[in-house]
């Protein structure tokens, strides 16, 4: 299949789940885009947003098995990644918990401690789980969607830095606007003419893409834009009329610029370019960095979010 092909089905994928996910195009394009990156995503926003019902959208989209776990204080790590047993035999085996899926909902993630999150190292960054000593692959289509409230801080365990980076990107999901709220209460009302989804693309066709964006090329300037971008967080300083250096504790790592390349790359594939200009990179920055960022305490207590570091960032450094 050529790449313009595989493109327009991408570009159909997005159309299925806007009518599903309405008035949250941004969320439906950074969904489409880690699951061409092979990346993970967290969605963040207040109840009611839409965002189990995005991940339950995608799913319902591809020919792909959804697994949930709703993350609670008393979940234990082997409630999400399995664990071992004796059978009927008296032999160990090992039973496969939900993470043993294409695409993994984890519902509520910082509900649960830290021992159950870690649970999910592994998995997200090396695509396998091990246990007790012997390593059990993940599928080949395999994407962790967790979703968080950020207003409820009662009984929640903050998820740590090292776990954050794992995630690809991170989405805030806002209420929507007025007329697409008088959308979706139409959909809500007619969704029982609606359960089977009008459109569902093939795991083969996710694989290929895959492949596709590989061919998408980014240029040395581009490249160097990239990394001017991601050394800005670690050295903000070297824009003192800025007040960066005041905002930022820690930048962002490596990981980062690796992720920031790979998602501006699947972005233009997806607009059917095969090439990476500033635009794509734009266009992906504020999910690829946002979460990856530690604000100073200044930054906290004057309003200042990571979306505005980010904006001021993409102010300051120009394009190589």
């Amino acid at each position: 299949m050529s790449k313009l092909s595989l493109s327009d089905s991408l570009q159909q994928l997005s159309l299925a789940l806007s009518r599903q996910v309405v008035g949250q195009q941004h969320v439906v394009d950074a969904l489409i885009i880690a699951l061409v990156a092979e990346g993970h995503v967290l969605l963040e926003g207040l109840p009611g947003t839409a965002k189990t019902r995005s991940v339950r959208a995608l799913s319902n989209c591809l020919d792909a098995s959804l697994g949930r776990v709703q993350f609670t204080p008393d979940l234990m790590p082997s409630d999400v990644i399995g664990y071992e047993t004796l059978d009927s035999s008296e032999t160990m085996v090992f039973k496969e918990g939900p993470v043993f899926t294409n695409i993994l909902l984890a519902d509520e993630i910082n509900r649960a401690p830290p021992k159950v999150q870690s649970s999910l190292l592994e998995a997200m960054e090396e695509r396998q789980v091990t246990v007790g000593g012997k390593t059990h692959p993940l599928p080949e289509l395999f994407m962790v969607l967790a979703t968080q409230n950020p207003i409820e801080q009662e009984g929640t365990y903050p998820l740590p830095e090292a776990q954050l980076d794992r995630f690809l990107m991170k989405i805030t999901v806002d209420y929507p606007i007025r007329e697409a709220e008088l959308d979706i209460l139409r959909l809500v009302k007619s969704e029982a003419l609606q359960q089977k989804p009008n459109f569902s693309i093939e795991q083969s066709l996710l694989l290929q893409a895959r492949e596709a964006i590989l061919n998408v090329s980014t240029s040395d300037s581009l490249e160097q834009y990239i990394v001017d971008i991601v050394m800005t967080t670690r050295f903000p300083q070297q824009f003192k009329d800025s007040e960066l250096k005041n905002w930022i504790q820690v930048g962002a790592s490596p990981r980062a610029t690796i992720a920031l390349e790979k998602c501006a790359r699947t972005h233009a594939f997806i607009k059917g370019k095969d090439y990476v200009d500033p635009d794509d990179v734009r266009a992906v920055v504020n999910s690829v960095l946002g979460h990856r960022l530690i604000l100073s305490y200044d930054a906290i207590a004057d309003g200042i979010s990571a979306k505005d570091v980010v904006t001021e960032i993409i102010k300051r450094v120009p394009v190589a």
